[in-house]
């Protein structure tokens, strides 16, 4: 074996290490990324030529934690690892954005890259890592790719930026995000953050560089001491360069002009289609497949051009609209009766309509993870069929598309919703898009915002999103940032970049950037441009709903949330859930109990006032406590020679002594009570033993005095 390792410290005396030669040989590269007790193997394959036809990168990413590297054996029938779970979606999608831009344009080979969790410190995030690793992999493969890169978290701790911050350090992080880019650039962001304004998201942003710039210089030395500096060659397009200029020639002009009449998404798409097949009839009929093929590639070349041209040259935009402009809004709230909370949110041609769930306890999400495991009380699913851009598509359900931008959205509303206490409820809000050209995931955000505000849920402020664009030119230092941008834009453009925020700050964001060498100077401006957006946006909301409804829907399950002693939770339970049991069956209220910080958390949830009130007053009562002097209607338990014990409280007995149940003296109990007699009793005093000391007779006349005989 011929091992080579390289490592960095990461600037606090943490040591990273990589190291090749030792596992996965017979794939094109592979490395081991080595933290603390966590470790990541990374491989990447790629076949020699590409399948006839192909015209893009098939590039596959997948992210994999084994349950093993945690010491745990995975749940389910099948005890194995399965699908991906939605954490390691992410984590794929991740590291796919940060790399697919950097491979050639005109490479099409068939590429897989394998990011797996071998072993795990529940303190060292493995995600962190994950983009390190894949480029680690490329960078000791023969895999033609234009970095190296590498993705780091970078949150702010305590007032201080850090780099792959500890698990445990990370919930008093007020700014969290994934940063991805070569030496050169920043290429991706995702992460979320505390209203924070836009020059604080600049200045960790980078601190993240900083830190990728010293990773990627240690991934090229490990290019040169395994040798791997010559890439392979290939060629998977066919062109012809005459083709290219007579379809230019022919069709540029005919481009612009449709593009710049500021037609809708229908009549530009049927528009374009007219322009090519009009090309097509003009080519002899015994033109070959390929031929067209070509033509169309340079033709889709043609349009990249003109309308970024357009923009560049004229700012005028595919719809008419300045850059600045935000297409025209509207929204409703209420508008599926049945529902908890709902509100229709559109945007141009993008539509939401959003539902909220109010749920108990028992309705979280159970999350069984190699690396996280347990459960979470917000859930937010978003939904993209394909009629919602008029096309026919098999609903085969969400895919990482779907994962990722619920995701943002629900990083977005989590920051905004009320904590504790304040919110007993599981919360699931579920985004159907139902018409899209251009951010759906923003308009998620939006509606819903404006549903929770509909189902009565007290969010701190109310949260709007936008997705910002940018049309460059590195020839003559031209730039377009666009506010609000369309389907074409985003496919067209140079950086999708969406950001969420209320009117106090930023508390979410996503940027992909397809271009090197977009300055700080240029960032900043359009995150001030996106700023101005979000506000407008949500201005236009407050027009629907300025503030949460004060209840919740009549028809909404109710939640009461009463924390008790610890020493009552076994109280409330009873012996093999005997007295829980019985208060759900008697009230109709379902009810949970946890231990928090040494503090019992009781939840009690019902679709109806009567049964809230009913199951709360019994557990009341049996995490009371006796107060001398107070009046109890009481049960008897017990008959005694010396008296009775009465139950004031559930599972609180008093002695109820003879001498203290009528003013005339008694010589026996018999005939005077009966075990199941309810019966008022003041207490009188409590022992130190916690013994109680009950009176029925001082809550009854006292007989008076037989008057004196006369002489």
């Amino acid at each position: 074996m011929n091992v080579i390792k390289k490592s960095f410290d990461l600037g606090d005396g943490r040591i990273v290490e990589i190291e090749t030669g030792k596992l996965a040989k017979q794939a094109d590269g592979s490395v081991v990324v080595k933290m603390g007790d966590t470790m990541l193997l990374a491989t990447v394959v790629s076949t020699v030529g590409a399948k006839p036809g192909t015209d893009f990168l098939p590039l596959s990413v997948d992210y994999q934690e084994k349950y093993a590297a945690t010491g745990r054996i995975p749940g389910g029938f099948l005890r194995r690892e399965a699908r991906l779970s939605d954490y390691e979606v992410l984590i794929s999608r991740l590291v796919d954005r940060a790399l697919r831009p950097l491979f050639p344009s005109d490479y099409h080979a068939d590429t897989q890259v394998m990011i797996s969790l071998i072993s795990a410190d529940k303190n060292i995030m493995p995600d962190c890592l994950a983009g390190l690793a894949a480029s680690a992999a490329l960078a000791v493969s023969d895999i033609p790719f234009n970095g190296p890169i590498s993705e780091v978290r970078v949150a702010k701790i305590d007032g201080k930026l850090v780099i792959n911050p500890y698990a445990n350090d990370l919930e008093r992080a007020t700014l969290e995000f994934m940063v991805a880019g070569s030496a050169n650039d920043i290429g991706m962001v995702e992460g979320e953050c505390d209203e924070i304004q836009e020059d604080e998201m600049v200045e960790a942003l980078k601190f993240a560089h900083d830190a990728i710039k010293v990773q990627c210089a240690i991934q090229l030395e490990l290019t040169e001491a395994t040798g791997k500096t010559v890439k392979r060659e290939y060629n998977h397009e066919d062109h012809d360069a005459d083709l290219k200029a007579k379809v230019y020639a022919d069709t540029y002009d005919k481009v612009y002009t449709l593009a710049k009449s500021g037609s809708n998404k229908d009549e530009r798409k049927v528009g374009f289609t007219a322009i090519i097949n009009e090309f097509f009839e003009a080519m002899p009929e015994d033109t070959a497949d390929l031929t067209k093929a070509m033509a169309k590639h340079y033709y889709h070349d043609v349009q990249y051009d003109a309308i970024r041209n357009l923009l560049l040259d004229e700012g005028i935009r595919l719809d008419g609209r300045k850059t600045t402009e935000i297409r025209p809004i509207w929204s409703e709230v209420g508008y599926l009766p049945a529902a908890h909370g709902s509100a229709v949110f559109t945007r141009g041609e993008t539509q939401s309509l959003t539902t909220v769930t109010l749920g108990s306890k028992d309705d979280e999400q159970m999350i069984d993870g190699a690396f996280f495991n347990g459960y979470q009380k917000f859930l937010l699913h978003y939904n993209f069929p394909g009629f919602s851009t008029g096309e026919v598509r098999p609903n085969r359900g969400a895919g990482r598309r779907e994962i990722g931008h619920g995701n943002l959205a629900q990083r977005s509303l989590k920051k905004v919703l009320p904590q504790g206490e304040a919110n007993p409820y599981t919360i699931r809000v579920v985004s159907d898009i139902l018409e899209s050209n251009g951010s759906s995931s923003m308009a998620t955000v939006c509606a819903g915002t404006l549903a929770l505000m509909d189902a009565g849920i007290k969010i701190k402020s109310p949260v709007s999103g936008i997705a910002m664009g940018l049309i460059t030119d590195e020839k003559t230092g031209k730039y377009a940032i666009l506010s609000d941008i369309l389907g074409d834009e985003d496919h067209l453009g140079d950086m999708d970049f969406k950001v969420t925020g209320t009117e106090n700050g930023i508390v979410a964001c996503q940027m992909d950037l397809k271009i090197n060498g977009l300055s700080y100077e240029v960032l900043t401006k359009a995150l001030l441009q996106a700023k101005e957006g979000r506000l407008h946006i949500l201005n236009e909301m407050k027009k629907t709903i300025s503030q949460p409804n004060e209840d919740y829907k009549p028809h909404a399950p109710r939640i009461v949330s009463l924390t008790i002693d610890k020493e009552f939770i076994g109280a409330i339970i009873g012996p093999g859930g005997k007295i829980i049991q019985e208060m759900q069956r008697e009230t109709g209220a379902t009810i949970s109990i946890e231990e928090v910080d040494g503090k019992g958390i009781v939840e009690v949830f019902a679709d109806n006032k009567a049964s809230i009130d009913a199951a709360v007053t019994r557990i009341r009562n049996i995490v009371a406590k006796p107060e001398i002097g107070e009046i109890y209607q009481g049960k008897v338990k017990s008959i005694m020679p010396f008296g009775a014990f009465v139950e004031i409280m559930p599972g609180k007995d008093g002695l109820l002594h003879i001498s203290e149940i009528s003013w005339q003296r008694l010589e026996t109990m018999d005939g005077v009570l009966k075990e199941g007699d309810k019966i008022e009793v003041k207490l009188l005093d409590i022992d130190k033993q916690g013994k109680m000391k009950l009176s029925r007779k001082v809550l009854l006349p006292k007989p008076e005095k037989p008057a004196a005989p006369q002489a």
